[in-house]
């Protein structure tokens, strides 16, 4: 989802469209040489961007200007829009100081964007803006507490480093109070569970400014989410009849000449790594064209098709560092990739059991929260200049899929692939956000490109369709979401430490040795806590770190060879033989039983 909101014609854009103006007039008020730049609405609210040259706003300012934007909504001030011609426009705003606005001004009308050669500008009370609207009627339109000012940012004019540093003044708006507040609470919940706070409290992973931004390294308990996950996709992969292969992360610069990535995807592309005089290398975006190549090796048979190659590739992708967010969004990151080869008949079916492995895995994280976007081309430009008959043809067979599996979804134009349409899994976070997870691809562009054939029934060539698919993305996008999703309390089969052992007193120390060494043989990653805390320390600290199974050992559990077993998101301990415990961890570990959730019940 864009930071601004589609909608510019219901309510809540209005509202938060109108708040901008109205939290602008109250900016003017006390800092009245300050120079305007962009006030948009946005997801959650709207923000306003301003230069406030030697006189910057602190966060002890925001309670004032709310109190002027009281003021100002009860004043009951008209918002009235008038039409002024560009060359008057861009004067009228430079002769008032507002450079931003009228550089803007004069970009919207060198680009034809001026409707008619026109600007509208909308005033309300003594403040008037340049803005194409739509707003309230009136301030006194805005809810009651409806809004709140929020935080005070940073921020490049027009999102460009090389430009001036503004003062973003963010504020939150709402419909009502109610929902004003529901927010607040579950922003509050959100930053509790926030993967870049979690991921340094678990020590999953960090960023190092040495390494270098959107570089993460994965400390050893992150580097246990992503091989359980790896491990996970490999066997269901290779149930699916997958073919696994490994190829190098970087190539020469004609390969993504040939796919087409250079001209669509440069911008996104690290810069060229110069070999020799001749030849250029680049570091890969994606895979795909390696698995092309792996494909053309020798030839094919229909018998043959369908063939999926797999593989978790590591990319890299040069994101804007304004982009960069935590494991969200990075540099270098390992994707869950694969391409399947088939004839035009199998592309249902294939596609089919695409979506089905797709429903299996979010069903078995629990990750219910979720949309299903077609995502198709436009006239844009973006798209390969092809047959618009191929471009319906394979957004039909997407769809027909969709249709048939009963899988609701929305069409949304000008988001499809360069080289055809594509499903696309947008997961919203517990602030309503959207981010795509994980994407299924229709390609009819690049067999072509790369000659890529079978033969078929009838002894002629034919190109194959590709399908590409990564149900489990990146391991840092999907690891990002599952820390945030279980708020870093991982099920036993996923979780760094799967059983912290923690002996009441040194007596038992002993007897926590033997068995930590018995499931350490069965390859359990399992720790003793032999340190001189306390007894309920010891239990908090594990806690604290969401271990998912403690373990407590006393006098009566060494003498009978039990455990007293407590889970992290269950009250209740049970104390069971340590033969019992140990199969249960077992079965747990085989089923990838979903245990952080409490309608999963202990299996003894």
């Amino acid at each position: 989802m864009s930071e601004t909101i589609a909608q510019a014609d219901d309510f809540l854009y209005k509202l938060r469209h109108s708040l901008a103006h109205i939290m602008a007039e109250a900016v003017l008020e006390v800092r009245p040489d300050a120079k305007l730049a962009f006030g948009p609405p946005v997801d959650f609210g709207f923000y306003y961007d301003f230069d406030f040259g030697g006189q910057p706003l602190g966060e002890a300012d925001l309670t004032d200007i709310e109190n002027r934007m009281r003021a100002i909504i009860k004043r009951r001030e008209l918002f009235e829009c008038r039409t002024v011609p560009v060359p008057e426009a861009v004067k009228q705003l430079a002769d008032a100081g507002q450079g931003y606005k009228a550089e803007y001004a004069q970009e919207l009308a060198d680009t034809g964007k001026a409707s008619e050669g026109t600007l509208s500008f909308y005033t309300n009370g003594p403040f008037t803006d340049m803005c194409e609207g739509p707003h309230l009627e009136h301030t006194g339109q805005v809810p009651k507490a409806c809004f709140k000012l929020d935080r005070i940012s940073g921020s490049y004019w027009r999102g460009d480093e090389k430009r001036p540093m503004l003062s973003r003044v963010y504020a939150l708006a709402f419909e009502d109070k109610v929902k004003l507040d529901d927010y607040i609470a579950r922003r509050k919940l959100a930053q509790e569970r926030d993967h870049r706070k979690l991921g340094t409290e678990l020590d999953l992973y960090l960023m190092d400014e040495e390494v270098g931004v959107g570089l993460p390294l994965w400390m050893p308990n992150g580097t246990v989410l992503r091989e359980e996950l790896e491990k996970w996709a490999k066997e269901e992969e290779f149930r699916a009849g997958y073919q696994r292969v490994s190829t190098p992360a970087i190539t020469r610069k004609e390969l993504y000449l040939r796919s087409g990535h250079l001209p669509y995807y440069a911008d996104s592309m690290y810069p060229p790594m110069p070999v020799d005089e001749h030849d250029e290398y680049y570091l890969r975006p994606m895979n795909c064209p390696h698995h092309h190549k792996i494909f053309d090796a020798r030839p094919h048979s229909y018998r043959e098709l369908p063939v999926r190659l797999c593989e978790y590739g590591n990319t890299y992708r040069y994101e804007k560092h304004g982009s960069l967010a935590g494991l969200l969004r990075v540099r270098a990151m390992c994707m869950n990739d694969a391409h399947i080869y088939c004839a035009d008949e199998q592309v249902k079916s294939e596609f089919e059991r695409v979506i089905d492995m797709y429903k299996n895995y979010y069903g078995q994280l629990r990750m219910g929260n979720f949309r299903v976007r077609l995502s198709l081309h436009d006239e844009s430009g973006k798209f390969v200049a092809s047959d618009e008959e191929q471009w319906n043809t394979s957004e039909d067979i997407v769809r027909r899929v969709l249709h048939d599996n009963a899988i609701a979804f929305e069409e949304e134009k000008g988001e499809a692939a360069f080289y055809g349409p594509k499903v696309d899994i947008q997961v919203t976070n517990l602030l309503g956000r959207e981010e795509t997870v994980s994407t299924c691809q229709l390609d009819f562009v690049m067999a072509e490109r790369f000659n890529l054939t079978y033969v078929d029934a009838k002894g002629d060539r034919q190109r194959p369709y590709i399908l590409h698919r990564a149900p489990l993305s990146t391991h840092e996008r999907m690891i990002s979401f599952l820390i945030e999703l279980y708020g870093g309390a991982f099920p036993t089969w996923m979780a760094p430490v799967q059983v912290k052992i923690v002996p009441v007193s040194e007596e038992q120390l002993e007897y926590a040795s033997k068995i930590a060494a018995i499931l350490h043989h069965d390859l359990f990653r399992v720790q003793v806590d032999d340190t001189h805390e306390t007894f309920n320390k010891k239990i908090r600290n594990a806690v604290t770190h969401k271990i998912p199974n403690i373990w407590i050992l006393g006098k009566k559990e060494a003498e009978e060879s039990s455990v007293t077993w407590r889970r992290y998101c269950i009250k209740e301990q049970k104390t069971t033989p340590f033969d019992v415990a140990h199969v249960a961890l077992q079965k747990m570990r085989l089923e990838r039983a979903m245990d952080n959730f409490e309608d999963v019940g202990l299996p003894l």
